[in-house]
């Protein structure tokens, strides 16, 4: 399972139990709390592991650490969080084998510190969850606690543009889309492939 947020532990029952499943782990794309909200139940109530960059585990003990403040003074007393029992690096370059998948981690910062893109091969459309890193047109925000557009830009550069075209992108809000479609149609992206201006002496 990837992300279980907000709202998602009914249903996730529900759908684990109609086809007779049980998950091998779970895997963060980054510690906001829209993407870790249910972690710590989802793992607790079937013995699993929750896996995330070590740069972003502070914030599943405490995810106001990345709220903007206005976000932290709404919650602030009304929920507490606790880490899962067993919780994993998702570590740059790392190959988890899980469930008969195999995932590879790209750290991707600018987002979050934290940040990760989750990839998987395929014959001919390759996978990549890319959590906030990049949506449809756009990419995630860096304005938060731990966010920083120059680190997002040299991720976009280094991580994102090096995919393949025929990638297939499922981020973590809005629509899937592809490597090949946003490398031409997203202005960040576009940005991020253009030479660095060179600096004077």
């Amino acid at each position: 399972m990837i992300d279980p947020g907000i709202g998602v532990v009914e249903r996730l029952d529900d759908l684990l139990a109609e086809h007779r499943l049980h998950p091998a782990a779970v895997l963060l794309t980054h510690g906001h709390l829209d993407h870790t909200f249910s972690v710590a139940p989802v793992c607790g109530a079937r013995g699993i592991t929750a896996y995330i960059h070590p740069d972003d585990r502070e914030l599943l003990a405490d995810p106001s650490k990345a709220l903007s403040m206005d976000l932290t003074a709404l919650f602030a007393g009304r929920l507490t969080f606790t880490e899962p029992d067993d919780v994993a690096p998702l570590t740059d370059g790392l190959t988890l084998a899980l469930a008969g998948l195999e995932i590879t981690v790209d750290h991707a910062p600018g987002h979050t510190g934290g940040s990760v893109l989750l990839r998987m091969p395929g014959d001919d459309e390759p996978l990549c969850f890319s959590g906030d890193v990049l949506f449809a047109g756009s990419i995630g925000r860096t304005d938060l606690p731990g966010g920083s557009m120059d680190q997002m830009t040299s991720s976009l550069r280094s991580k994102v543009l090096t995919l393949d075209d025929a990638t297939i992108v499922l981020p973590g809000h809005g629509p899937a889309t592809t490597i090949g479609r946003e490398r031409t149609t997203n202005p960040y992206l576009r940005e991020a492939g253009r030479p660095a201006a060179p600096r004077g002496l």
